[in-house]
């Protein structure tokens, strides 16, 4: 009952994590027309990530891809993407600010 209820819960982490891409990159394409969204940019990568993240450990938790290298460089990845982009979202304030 219990790896049942793991199983459905893990496909429903894998389509969201497809639906967060798609949105992604629809927002990608929107802040390429904006130039005040140039900030997003790199944050839209790492929601991709976070999709790619969420895939992987999914695949993990059904046994069929292990790699504990990815679990562990992909969120620090992510984390200096959030960063880099905190860092252009201070910027462009500061911008707007003068």
């Amino acid at each position: 009952m219990v790896s049942s209820i793991d199983g459905i819960i893990q496909i429903a982490v894998i389509f969201l994590s497809v639906v967060a891409g798609g949105t992604a990159l629809s927002l990608f394409r929107t802040s390429h027309k904006v130039s005040y969204l140039k900030p997003w940019r790199p944050l839209i990568i790492g929601l991709v990530l976070f999709a790619v993240e969420e895939v992987l450990g999914a695949l993990a938790a059904f046994s069929i891809y292990r790699s504990p290298f990815l679990t562990h460089v992909i969120p620090s990845a992510i984390l200096l993407i959030l960063m880099y982009a905190l860092f252009l979202q201070i910027i462009e304030a500061q911008k707007w600010r003068m």
